[in-house]
C-alpha cells in the first residue's frame, strides 16, 4: 500500500472512530441522570453539562414567570375597582302595592337576580306602572353615561350646530351623521358637539328635561339627583356631552326624559298611585311642553331606532315589536353601570322602560338592553298571549 493510500486509510479510520466515540458519549449522556454522569465513569461530557445548565435555567425561569403571574393576579384582585356584586335580590325591599301586576311580573322575570332596577312608565300620562328595586330607583343618583347623548343631540339640532345630514369626522377616515352617532354611541362625535355647544347651552336643555330636579310628584324618598354648576375639571364639556360626567340622575328622571321623547315633547310629572283611591283620582300633570323641540325629536327617534336595529342596543331587538332606546356604560364608586332608556310596544300599547344595572366587569349598556328586550317580549306575551309564539330562553335573568 502506498504512503498516500495509507495516510488516507488512517485518516478515515480515525474519523470513523471519532464519530463512533461521539455517538457513544451522546448515548451515554442520554441515559445518565439529568445533569450528571454515573459515579462509575469519569468521562467528561461538555454537552451534558451545557444541557443541564440550560434545563436548570428554563425551570428557574418558568418558576419565576409563574410566580410573577400569580403575584400580578393577586395584585389585580386586590386593586380591582369593581367591588359590587352583579347579582342579588333586587326586589327584596320593595313594596309592590299599587304596581300593575302584569307589568311588574314581566319586569321581575326580565331582571331576575341581577343587581339593578327597572322603572316602567306610561309615557302619555306620567303614571309609574312599576318599580323593581325601589330603593335604588328613588334614593340615589348615578352618572347617566351615554344616555345623556340624546339631550346633546337635540340641543345641537335645535341650535343649528348640525342638521340631520351633517357628518362629523370621528377618526379612522370616517364621517358619520347624528343618527349613526346615536345608534353606535360614538364618543368623538358627541365630544365635538359638546365643545361646539358649550356648557351653558347644554345645561339649559338638560334642565328643560328636568335634570337636577325631582321627576316625581310627591313620591316619598325620591332623590333630585345633581346637575353640576360648572363643566368637569378633567375632560371639560366634551366629557360631559358624551358621558354625562359629574351629572347624577335617577332612573325616574331618565324615565321622565325618555317619556318626553316618546310622546313628542310633553314632560309629565311622574306619579306613583299606590292605593285604589289614588288610582281612581289619578290625573296627568304636565310640567312643560317642549314645543321648540318637536321638529327635532323625529331625528332622535331615528337614532334610537338605529341603536336597536344595528347599534349598541341591538340585543333588545324583536321583529314583532317597535323598540327605541339608548345604551349607557361607565363606572363610578367601585361599580360599573349599564343603562338602557327605552320606549316600545306594539300598535295597541306603549311603555317606557328604564333599566339600570350595577356590578362588576360583566355590566354594560348592551346587557341592560337585553334585559329591556326581555321585558317588552314578556309583557307582550302576557297582554296578548295568542300573539306570542316564542319563549325567550336567555340564561341572563336566571343567574
Amino acid at each position: 500500500m502506498s504512503t498516500c493510500k495509507l495516510r488516507s486509510f488512517v485518516k478515515k479510520s480515525l474519523k470513523g472512530l471519532a464519530i463512533l466515540a461521539m455517538a457513544t458519549f451522546l448515548l451515554l449522556g442520554i441515559n445518565f441522570p439529568l445533569g450528571a454522569a454515573p459515579a462509575s465513569t469519569d468521562i467528561p461530557s461538555a454537552t451534558a453539562a451545557r444541557r443541564s445548565k440550560s434545563t436548570t435555567r428554563r425551570v428557574a425561569n418558568t418558576r419565576r414567570s409563574k410566580h410573577r403571574r400569580s403575584q400580578r393576579v393577586r395584585s389585580q384582585r386586590a386593586q380591582s375597582p369593581w367591588y359590587l356584586n352583579s347579582y342579588g335580590d333586587p326586589s327584596a325591599d320593595d313594596n309592590p302595592v299599587g304596581d300593575d301586576p302584569i307589568v311588574r311580573q314581566a319586569a321581575l322575570n326580565a331582571l331576575g337576580k341581577l343587581n339593578g332596577s327597572i322603572v316602567v312608565v306610561d309615557p302619555n300620562s306620567g303614571r309609574i306602572l312599576s318599580i323593581v328595586n325601589q330603593r335604588l330607583a328613588l334614593s340615589s343618583g348615578f352618572t347617566p353615561c351615554s344616555t345623556f347623548k340624546p339631550i346633546v343631540a337635540l340641543a345641537a339640532l335645535r341650535e343649528g350646530i348640525i342638521t340631520p345630514t351633517t357628518k362629523l369626522y370621528v377618526g379612522d377616515r370616517t364621517r358619520i351623521n347624528v343618527t349613526d352617532a346615536l345608534a353606535h354611541s360614538n364618543n368623538p362625535f358627541f365630544h365635538k358637539l359638546g365643545e361646539m355647544l358649550g356648557f351653558k347651552r347644554i345645561t339649559e336643555y338638560a334642565q328643560e328635561f328636568g335634570l337636577g330636579e325631582k321627576a316625581g310628584l310627591d313620591i316619598p324618598g325620591e332623590s333630585a339627583g345633581r346637575y353640576p354648576a360648572a363643566p368637569p375639571k378633567q375632560g371639560g364639556v366634551g366629557f360631559l356631552a358624551y358621558c354625562g360626567t359629574d351629572v347624577e340622575v335617577t332612573p325616574l328622571q331618565m324615565a321622565a326624559f325618555i317619556s318626553t321623547i316618546a310622546n313628542g315633547g310633553t314632560l309629565y310629572a311622574l306619579q306613583y298611585p299606590r292605593t285604589s283611591d289614588e288610582l281612581a283620582a289619578f290625573q296627568p300633570v304636565v310640567r312643560r311642553h317642549l314645543d321648540n323641540l318637536a321638529d327635532y325629536i323625529p331625528q332622535i327617534h331615528d337614532g334610537l331606532a338605529g341603536s336597536v336595529l344595528y347599534g349598541t342596543g341591538r340585543s333588545a331587538y324583536d321583529p314583532d315589536l317597535s323598540i327605541y332606546g339608548k345604551t349607557g356604560t361607565c363606572s363610578e364608586n367601585g361599580a360599573r353601570l349599564g343603562w338602557f332608556v327605552s320606549y316600545g310596544g306594539n300598535s295597541q300599547s306603549q311603555y317606557v322602560a328604564v333599566v339600570l344595572l350595577r356590578g362588576g366587569q360583566m355590566v354594560f349598556g348592551p346587557h341592560a338592553a337585553e334585559i329591556a328586550g326581555r321585558f317588552y317580549r314578556g309583557l307582550m306575551q302576557k297582554e296578548h298571549p295568542t300573539q306570542a309564539s316564542r319563549v325567550d330562553s336567555s340564561p341572563l335573568a336566571s343567574r
